[in-house]
Parts: structure tokens; C-alpha cells; sequence
């Protein structure tokens, strides 16, 4: 069902049909001020062709086979959010104007070039190819204009990912501000729109890598040995998409597959007094379940509204690498009123899975999937890119690396200190790949004894650090937390980083009893979690 949405909004098509396809008589002054407008148009499209036209990628050292492939015009320009579709969406993926200042300067009078959105500034692909340190700041500027059918909608900026700090302005009016490198945000930004025209967005970065506390995994200011390049800046996509004042804002799916069931938990603003949520469960074209939420909203209230809903799924076809059956979701929004209205509709999916733990007939502990035994078995993958480091250069990149793994044999990939944009882990959930994900490493990350070196300390992180690090951890749970492929988090890494332990293993657990959780992967062992996971460089080896 996603691989067919089409990258082109519904809104375009029709106006475009409207626009250029109906036969009429106009008059000869009419037909003046629409030749006018059509040459305008075909003149802005022409100086963004030519500027896309003179953009290459920065001489890197090394480029993939897929970086012929980028285009300067619709980098990624697949919807992003695939467990959350709406229709109408407007990509700002392209080139921005950028600037490097210090980092307490205001916003730049005067732009240095242009940089290929979402690839970091540091990467080759970014066309800049430029450090930032924590002592500078990292601006972005472009203008847009909003789609006529967009009029009397809440209109929605959207970032996949910035890192790592973000602040952020419409029409020099500031709209919002973001910390946290690895998690979508969103800001409403309709107040701050012109009524007509172009509207500027400028974004603010500040990235201290690793001068700073936050979460970065494997970045590090001078790259060797197993340290790499930072990722500065936006590095997923950047999007724009309308809304009603009543509108979805987000939604929890959790199957149960021994009762048979999915519980829906949804987040919605209710403009009217009444609304009813409705929930529909495909498979294919049979529909499987449904249901209907209504709710009461008191009046003058704009507070977020929580709803539940449960559905029976018989006879639940499972999910696994072998047979990875997804079902299909829709969530309708509508007022009650004579008409019913539908103001707001989003499609997702799920997969009916459970990862869970055992006893076996001799008292050893078993992983079980879908309550049978199940060997897990895979690689440790990074996420970097030569030519885009931490953004793939195409979706057919991001999605070949875990077509290779499967055919390599392997059932499960451990996501290692990062975060991917969540189209990889709809890759993993339509191919049918096991995930353990990391939280990336943060703080004091270079602290590693080597795998025979664990002495049970932990380091001491200050307020702010320890903040930082549980705001994070929770984003990172909320964010991936529907996709079935995910099966264990991983807090921390060989005592990267490392603090603690036993109360961040129970948090984790407190945040998702629904999944395992490896307390320290590979060292520093605390009496929590559900796994032991144990490193041996070189092996194999297999701990006393």
C-alpha cells in the first residue's frame, strides 16, 4: 500500500487540472495578467532549475554508487513518515542558502552558498563539506509558498532529525525550538505566514559534537580508528503539511497477540464539541476490525485530547523475518454534525508480533518470537555513509542495505548508537528483519576499558547530562515505538557513557514493557534488564 503513494500532493493534481486543462473565454486583459503569472512562474522554475543545475557534490573521498543518483531538484522525496500518512504534503528538501558564524551571532546579513537539504554540512553530498565546531553556529534559509488548497488549514513545519540544537523562525518570527538530535519535532506555523506570497524559514543550529553531553554515538571532532565524522545540521527530511483545527497528532499501536487484539492509543486536538475518532484494520481489501471513539470536549478548551481504542484481530496472521505480514491502519477524525464531516484522516500499519522470554525444560532462559524459540543472529550496523554520513544518499540505498542483510542469512541487525529515519525501519518492518536498537552514546562515550575490563563503576553525569540523556531515551521509545521489526533497546554500549544503570534499565522497561531490554551491551553488567550480552574482541568466546 505505501510503495504506491504518490510523491505528487492530491492538491496539485486537481489545481493542475483546473488551472490548465478546463477550456474557457477570457477576456483579452485576463488573458494578459494570466500569460503574466504563467511567465513569473516559469521564470522562478527556471532560476531554481539553473541553481539545481549548477549543484554538485563536494569532491569527497569516497562516494557510493548511489550518489549519481541524488538530485539536487527532489533529494529523498519519499514521504517520510510512513506510519503516519496524510494525503497533502509539500517536500522542502533542496538547496538552502546556509552561513557558519559564531556561535552567539545574530541571524546572517549575508549567506555564504547553498547546501543540498538533509545531508549534513560535514558530508560530501551536502555540497558544503564543512566543519562546525561548538564554538560556531549553523544557519539554513529558504523561502516557500503555501498551496491554495491549503487555505483555512493549521499549516505544519516538520523535521525528521536536526543535530543537534535547533532554533527556528518563519517570517523572522521565532516558532519554535528544538533539542535532540535523533527525533522528529514539529511546529505550527500558521500565525506566522503571510497572508500572500513567498514566506522565509530560517533555521539555527548549534552542534558542540563531542564537547557536549547530549547523544551522538560514534561523531567525534577529529574522526580515527573507530570514531567518524560528525553530522551536523538537518539531516532528514524537512516538510510541510495542512491540517484542521482538529487534527490527529499521534498514535500508539500495541498487539497483543495471545488476546488476539490491537489497543490503539491516540493523541488528537478536538475543535468541535463533539468528535468521533474511527478506526479501521485491512488486510488487503477485507477489513478486519473496526471501531469508534467518541469524545466530549468542554467548551473553550484547546487541551490534547487521549483516547483508547481496542479491536479484535481473529485469527491473527503473524509477524516474523519469515512471513513479515503487515495490517493495515486508518484513523478518520469527524465532527458531529449532520453531515459527519471528516476532518482529519491518517493511514499506518502494524504487525501482530511478540518478543518475549522464557524458561526452557531445564531452566535456561529462551528469546521466544511469537512464543517459539527463536536464535537471533546478525551484524552491528552503523549508519554511516561515505559520501552522506549520516543520511543515505536514496531511499533505494537505505532500504539495499537490509535487503543484503537477509539474503546474507541473517534475521537481525543491531541498530549501533544511532537513530535512522524512520523509513528505515519501515524497510525492516515490510523485508522482515529483527532490530535491537541503541540509544546513542553520549557524555563521556570514549570511557571503554575493553571487553575483559569491566569493574561494575559508573561514571557521574551532572543535572543537565542526565536530562538530556533521559529526554532522549524517551523520544527515541515514543518515536519507533509501533514498528514491529524493533525488538530489544539497547540503553548503553560497553559502559559508553554508562550511569546509572539498574534505574535507566528500569525506566526503559517502564517506558515499553512490550519489548526486552540489554542492559549494558557488552560490559558493566547491573542486576537489571533481561540480557547478558557479552563482546569478545577477537572471539569467539563465550563469558564464565
Amino acid at each position: 500500500m505505501f510503495d504506491r503513494l504518490c510523491p505528487v500532493p492530491t492538491w496539485l493534481l486537481k489545481q493542475g487540472g483546473k488551472r490548465f486543462t478546463k477550456r474557457r473565454v477570457i477576456p483579452i486583459q485576463g488573458l494578459r495578467v494570466t500569460r503574466f503569472f504563467f511567465l513569473a512562474t516559469l521564470l522562478t522554475a527556471t532560476a531554481t532549475g539553473l541553481a539545481a543545475a549548477e549543484w554538485k557534490p563536494a569532491p569527497g573521498p569516497l562516494m557510493t554508487r548511489w550518489a549519481k543518483d541524488v538530485s539536487a531538484k527532489k533529494p529523498l522525496n519519499e514521504y517520510p513518515r510512513p506510519q503516519f500518512v496524510r494525503e497533502d504534503w509539500q517536500n522542502l528538501n533542496g538547496l538552502w542558502d546556509y552561513a557558519i558564524t559564531p556561535k552567539d551571532a545574530t541571524a546572517p546579513a549575508q549567506w555564504q552558498g547553498q547546501i543540498l537539504v538533509p545531508f549534513p554540512v560535514e558530508s560530501a553530498l551536502s555540497g558544503v563539506m564543512k566543519r562546525v565546531n561548538e564554538k560556531e553556529q549553523l544557519w539554513y534559509k529558504r523561502t516557500f509558498e503555501v498551496p491554495r488548497g491549503w487555505k483555512n488549514k493549521r499549516v505544519m513545519l516538520n523535521f525528521g532529525a536536526v543535530d543537534w540544537d535547533a532554533m527556528v523562525f518563519v517570517n523572522a518570527k521565532e516558532v519554535g525550538k528544538h533539542q535532540g538530535g535523533y527525533d522528529a519535532f514539529s511546529f505550527d506555523i500558521t500565525d506566522a505566514l503571510n497572508a500572500k506570497g513567498k514566506n522565509e524559514i530560517v533555521v539555527s543550529v548549534w552542534d558542540p559534537t563531542d564537547a557536549g553531553p547530549q547523544p551522538r554515538g560514534k561523531q567525534v571532532s577529529k574522526p580515527g580508528g573507530i570514531w567518524y565524522t560528525p553530522s551536523s545540521g538537518i539531516w532528514q527530511t524537512v516538510w510541510l503539511e495542512p491540517v484542521s483545527d482538529a487534527h490527529i497528532e499521534r498514535i500508539k499501536v500495541t498487539p497483543n497477540l495471545d488476546q488476539e487484539s490491537v489497543t490503539i492509543e491516540t493523541v488528537f486536538l478536538s475543535a468541535p464539541m463533539w468528535t468521533d475518532l474511527k478506526a479501521e484494520v485491512t488486510d488487503g481489501w477485507r477489513t478486519v476490525a473496526e471501531g469508534t471513539l467518541r469524545h466530549e470536549r468542554k467548551a473553550g478548551s484547546r487541551d490534547p485530547t487521549r483516547g483508547t481504542i481496542t479491536l479484535k484481530i481473529p485469527r491473527p496472521k503473524t509477524w516474523s523475518p519469515e512471513t513479515p505480514h503487515l495490517y493495515d491502519l486508518k484513523l478518520e477524525l469527524h465532527s458531529i454534525s449532520k453531515t459527519g464531516k471528516k476532518v482529519d484522516e491518517v493511514k499506518s500499519y502494524f504487525g501482530m508480533r511478540k518478543i518475549s522470554m522464557v524458561r526452557d525444560d531445564k531452566g535456561r532462559l529462551r528469546i521466544q518470537l511469537n512464543n517459539t524459540n527463536y536464535f537471533q543472529v546478525g551484524p552491528l550496523d552503523q549508519g554511516f555513509w561515505p559520501d552522506g554520513l549520516y543520511t543515505a544518499p536514496t531511499d533505494e540505498a537505505l532500504r539495499y542495505d537490509l535487503e543484503m542483510t537477509k539474503k546474507l542469512g541473517f534475521n537481525m541487525a543491531r541498530k549501533h548508537v544511532k537513530v535512522e529515519p524512520a523509513r528505515w525501519y519501515y524497510h525492516a518492518d515490510k523485508i522482515g528483519l529483527l532490530v535491537w536498537q541503541d540509544l546513542p552514546s553520549g557524555d563521556k562515550s570514549a570511557r571503554w576499558r575493553g571487553p575483559s575490563g569491566y569493574d561494575g563503576e559508573e561514571m557521574k553525569r551532572t543535572p543537565e547530562s542526565t536530562a538530556i540523556y533521559e529526554r532522549e531515551l524517551k523520544a527515541m521509545i515514543d518515536g519507533l515505538y509501533n514498528h514491529p521489526s524493533i525488538v530489544i533497546w539497547v540503553p548503553f554500549n560497553e559502559g559508553w557513557g554508562q550511569f546509572d544503570t539498574v534505574r535507566i534499565l528500569n525506566l526503559t522497561k517502564q517506558l515499553d514493557p512490550t519489548r526486552l531490554v540489554d542492559g549494558a551491551s557488552g560490559g558493566n553488567h547491573f542486576p537489571a534488564g533481561d540480557i547478558i550480552d557479552h563482546h569478545q574482541y577477537p572471539g569467539p568466546g563465550a563469558p564464565s
